[in-house]
């Protein structure tokens, strides 16, 4: 569709009409060969891949039949067990100090990494962009199996994985924030003779200050739900009794800690999105 001024009604004023037309060469080429490279992609991924569709039509009975068959019903009594209450505390306590000291130390980098407002682009800036690039490269199961492999079995691997998470998950989202900003309010500070620091404390922040906070609740709620299993790996909390039962086929109980899981990471749900409505509502 396009708009096509003509002449018309009173006093000759041009008036804006629209008009519909086909694509011409080579557009509609060009979209017709994107269409059929997608669909050739699809359908060679689907038989590189072995996939069968009509077996997703038995996913449905054969996954209830094994829920019954091994993991129903769930063995309860565990989650009153004073060690598994235990895990669950540390698991919590796991993903909150990742989260803070992965926060504290996202915000200088993200202030690094930020291109418009970096207080270096030859040293600072790709410093900033190559931590967290590099965090945000190697999943946090990976993180947790090498530092397992380095400091051993326990929650302080579990912790460093988590902080090294939140640097990338955090670290990336606050930098865009940054990149965001009016830099209108950044040349006024900047003209009261003020240096980088004052300038990132005093125009910078202001304006972020409500968006790193939703950052910072959302990066919790994230590290929460790997913090559920990153144990899985050697890393302590509820995670090594999941890898203990799976291990020992004790399917009722690994059908426990699942639920204890899910149970967990609703209430977490909810308390963020909780918190960032009262962010939301504070702009």
């Amino acid at each position: 569709m396009r708009d096509v001024a003509t002449y018309g009604g009173d006093g000759g004023q041009p008036v804006e009409r629209r008009t519909w037309s086909r694509f011409r060469y080579p557009d509609t080429l060009i979209a017709f060969a994107v269409q059929l490279g997608v669909l050739v992609l699809l359908g060679v991924s689907l038989v590189y891949l072995d996939v069968r569709l009509e077996r997703l039509l038995e996913f449905g009975q054969r996954f209830g039949a094994l829920i019954v068959d091994r993991y129903y019903p769930p063995e309860l009594s565990l989650l009153s067990e004073p060690l598994y209450i235990q895990a669950i505390f540390d698991t919590m306590q796991m993903a909150y100090l990742g989260t803070l000291f992965g926060l504290l130390l996202a915000a200088p980098l993200a202030w690094f990494a930020a291109f418009n407002l970096s207080p270096n682009k030859r040293f600072l800036y790709p410093f900033g962009r190559l931590a967290i690039m590099g965090c945000r490269a190697v999943h946090e199961m990976i993180w947790t199996i090498l530092l397992v492999s380095i400091l051993g079995f326990g929650m302080l691997a579990g912790t460093l994985a988590l902080t090294l998470f939140c640097i990338g998950f955090a670290g990336k989202l606050m930098s865009e924030e940054i990149e965001a900003i009016d830099k209108g309010q950044v040349e006024a500070i900047r003209a009261t003779g003020a240096n980088e620091l004052q300038v990132f404390a005093y125009a910078v922040l202001p304006q972020v200050r409500v968006a790193w906070t939703g950052i910072a609740i959302y990066t919790w709620d994230v590290a929460f739900r790997a913090a559920t299993v990153v144990g899985f790996f050697g890393a302590g909390g509820m995670g090594w009794y999941l890898q203990r039962y799976v291990q020992q086929l004790e399917s009722q109980r690994v059908a426990a800690v699942l639920i204890s899981i899910v149970l967990l990471v609703v209430i977490s749900e909810v308390v963020s999105a909780w918190a960032r409505a009262r962010v939301a509502r504070a702009k």
